[in-house]
């Protein structure tokens, strides 16, 4: 039952380079490049970003053997992970299947994003992850600090704009940024896998249990401030809890995520080898307020709080509609994704300036677009086509 409950709960799902000395309060116990790519015959590099508010992140750049022959890079894109995951994800599965592997295959420059966190970044230059303070984000400071910083430092590096990449927290980090000016003209398209903006139409049965009992206070009366299932046996077995007497929680991938039509759950027990990884509870409660309010929205403090961190009580919202119209966007999302509702995609397609390409796979679930065994031809290779029709123009 712990095993199952882990698993799932993965899906619910210019700064210069940083020298090693800077790193003061912690560092990754393992290398990405060392874990996964290194022993897949691609070359990895590490690199560390700090953002503004002081989190030190790792990026992992990624070529196959064919690139490492020619020297030659294709266009820059970024691989942003969704919640409770990491930069792990996208190499999870042989080279034929991972979308890192596949887009490293085809000249693209691969860059992978690994959030604050994550076992894979490096902590903060004041605070350690024993202390509070270190935890007290959410997606939208993912999104303001973490993604700006990564897209700001590869397009320095790169001096062209970059492709984005997205998936589940992932997206909600890139619509937020993309409202940014000083972001949307750094990024040359995105790509979006189960996009997400609004959550008020989530139907996963475990994950509406969740808001209705308010989990998200309960880990707050504890005292808890991070979201470690790895090192937290109160977190399982609280969330098992919501289970017993109650619903029927025997599949507790298809009960939180949605039935995943070509999902490997055979490979189960290696997937739960990396994850999942760390978040805060901050960032558990922002997105139970996404699903309670139906707004896309920033943090709500109450409303004191509210006033003085945002000079009103109305929650400031992050308007879609200030996304350029110019900029390229395409969009995959099944219809057995129980957390990136079809009707939520909808509201999203219709606040958004520009007409995104869409991909809708209908036996797809949330997990799929990450892991499924045929995602390389049913999703993959649609986006290559459209990343690469971006470039048409160039000699690429």
């Amino acid at each position: 039952m712990k095993w199952l409950l882990v698993a799932v709960l993965t899906a619910f799902t210019i700064s210069s380079a940083v020298t090693q000395s800077h790193i003061l309060l912690g560092s990754p116990v393992n290398s990405l490049c060392a874990d996964l790519i290194h022993p897949a015959g691609y070359s990895c590099t590490e690199h560390t970003i700090q953002t503004k508010d002081g989190y030190i992140l790792a990026l992992q750049r990624v070529a196959s053997p064919a690139q490492n022959l020619t020297l030659q890079y294709g266009p820059p894109v970024l691989l942003q992970h969704g919640l409770f995951m990491a930069g792990d994800v996208w190499f999870l599965d042989s080279p034929k299947e991972s979308l890192g592997f596949i887009l490293a295959d085809h000249g693209f420059d691969v860059w992978v994003g690994n959030v604050r966190g994550t076992r894979y970044s490096y902590g903060h230059v004041t605070f350690s992850e024993t202390d509070k303070e270190f935890w007290d984000w959410s997606w939208q400071d993912l999104a303001m600090y973490d993604l700006a910083e990564m897209v700001q430092y590869m397009y320095s590096l790169a001096n062209s704009k970059i492709f984005l990449v997205g998936h589940s927290q992932g997206t909600i980090m890139s619509f937020a940024a993309l409202t940014q000016p000083r972001v949307a003209e750094m990024v040359e398209a995105a790509a979006l896998l189960c996009p997400i903006s609004y959550l008020d139409h989530v139907t996963a049965p475990l994950v509406e249990r969740m808001v209705f009992m308010h989990l998200d206070q309960m880990v707050v009366a504890l005292g808890l401030h991070q979201i470690n299932f790895r090192d937290s046996e109160t977190l399982v077995k609280l969330v098992d809890s919501l289970c017993e007497g109650h619903m029927d929680c025997t599949d507790f991938l298809s009960s939180i995520t949605g039935k995943n039509c070509c999902f490997n759950d055979s490979r189960i027990e290696y997937y739960l080898d990396y994850e999942p990884h760390p978040s805060s509870v901050k960032n558990l409660r922002h997105l139970f307020q996404m699903i309670r309010k139906g707004s896309f929205a920033q943090y709500d403090y109450g409303f004191l709080k509210n006033i003085l961190t945002y000079g009103t009580s109305k929650l400031p919202e992050f308007k879609l509609s200030l996304i350029p119209a110019s900029l390229p966007m395409w969009m995959g999302y099944g219809g057995s994704d129980l957390l990136a509702d079809v009707k939520d995609v909808e509201r999203t397609l219709a606040e958004l300036p520009s007409r995104p390409e869409l991909l809708y796979l209908e036996n797809y679930g949330h997990i799929d677009f990450v892991l499924s065994t045929s995602a390389k031809e049913d999703v993959y290779k649609h986006m290559i086509q459209f990343f690469r029709a971006r470039k048409k123009s160039s000699s690429w």
